[in-house]
């Protein structure tokens, strides 16, 4: 039987940055994937990496985040683009949230910028200009083409680590602890032992231990996005985050003025549906919009459905329309996103020499890097 110093089951991005930093450290490590491709919520996301939006620790584990795309990045093409990010304000109750939070970012010495509306106008002449009060800059922010990253981040580690080994198409359905570390067994029959076994599942609760999920409290968000076709006239850069994120995101939710915020009426349908309204340009011109939130208990996650609400769809579509002037409603495809969530944070669970990490919601493409580097300090002996 094949023996490692971690086994890391799931090879999205939570997965495969634990997998970066033990074999940094290393360590022998098998990365098991049980569909061809990882097809989760790392690739059904904007791409936008975006610690302006987070606080507490996972702001800092953002901050990391950000340095070691850049790092891997010089090293080998993973899509990361230094673009910055733009939280655009569309009322006096959104620009003094912005004001506030740019306040606090300037304390913590991160790079930020305030634009008046004309500034804002001048930079993004494809807003309209009735919606925008101003904006709040994050210059060193990036983005990522989710498709493609988490693929390149998997031939970039396996390439430059000779001591990491990739199995895709590899259903793991047992895991148990050992006297001297774990055992993890496949579908087709074959084991594996480690010292430690790592399980980033992300939502998929059935494989392994679906009684201790079903009582976790993780719930499973549906999220809704679209791409239009190229709109090689359009030039949107970075990621454009709205109003609606700034009335959403955790860390204009810790401003002092956030307490008195009310829900204009226009709005009130679009919140019933955790609407709120991010842009994306892809190389191609296309651009990628949305998103949506429904939830359900893990044990309840066939409840979401697989069909797309067009209702939902046609509610962001209006409102992006408020937004800017390009043709948002010239849509190629849409699809739906599922994320495991918890009121924690992140869901982890130790279970002897098995740890599993999961339900790090909308906040993996931003934070995994940076998390996964302090989690595996503590694990790797």
């Amino acid at each position: 039987m094949a023996s490692f110093d971690f086994i890391i089951i799931g090879s999205g991005a939570l997965g495969t940055f634990h997998a970066l930093h033990a074999a940094r450290a290393g360590k022998r490590v098998l990365i098991l994937e049980k569909d061809n491709r990882p097809v989760g919520a790392t690739v059904r996301n904007f791409g936008q990496v975006v610690p302006s939006g987070l606080s507490g620790r996972w702001y800092h584990y953002g901050r990391r985040s950000l340095e070691l795309y850049r790092e891997i990045q010089q090293e080998y093409d993973i899509t990361v683009r230094q673009n910055g990010s733009v939280y655009i304000a569309s009322d006096a109750d959104e620009w003094q949230l912005a004001n506030e939070l740019y306040d606090q970012r300037r304390a913590d010495d991160y790079p930020c910028e305030l634009w008046s509306k004309a500034q804002t106008l001048a930079k993004y002449p494809v807003l309209q200009p009735d919606y925008v009060q101003g904006a709040l800059v994050f210059p060193e922010e990036v983005s990522v083409e989710p498709a493609l990253m988490i693929h390149r981040l998997i031939t970039y580690v396996t390439t430059k680590f000779p001591n990491v080994t990739y199995r895709n198409n590899t259903a793991v359905i047992g895991c148990e602890s050992t006297s001297s570390g774990a055992t993890v067994w496949l579908a087709n029959g074959e084991r594996f032992q480690a010292h430690k076994v790592l399980i980033c599942n992300g939502s998929e609760f059935r494989l392994l231990y679906p009684e201790l999920f079903a009582q976790s409290g993780l719930v499973v968000s549906k999220l809704q996005m679209m791409q239009t076709i190229p709109l090689p006239e359009v030039a949107l850069p970075g990621n454009i985050l709205t109003g609606l994120t700034i009335r959403r995101y955790e860390s204009f939710a810790d401003c002092p003025s956030f307490a008195n915020l009310q829900t204009p009426e226009h709005l009130a349908e679009l919140k019933k549906w955790g609407i709120h309204i991010l842009f994306k340009q892809a190389p191609d011109g296309s651009i990628i919009l949305g998103d949506s939130h429904e939830y359900a208990t893990a044990a309840q996650t066939d409840d979401l459905g697989f069909d797309i609400n067009e209702y939902i769809n046609q509610l962001m579509i209006q409102e992006a329309s408020r937004i800017v002037t390009f043709p948002v409603y010239r849509i190629q495809r849409t699809w739906a996103g599922f994320y495991a969530q918890t009121p924690q944070e992140i869901f982890e669970a130790d279970l002897e020499n098995i740890h599993i990490i999961t339900g790090i919601g909308g906040k993996g493409m931003t934070s995994s890097a940076g998390f996964s580097e302090e989690k595996m300090s503590f694990l790797v002996e």
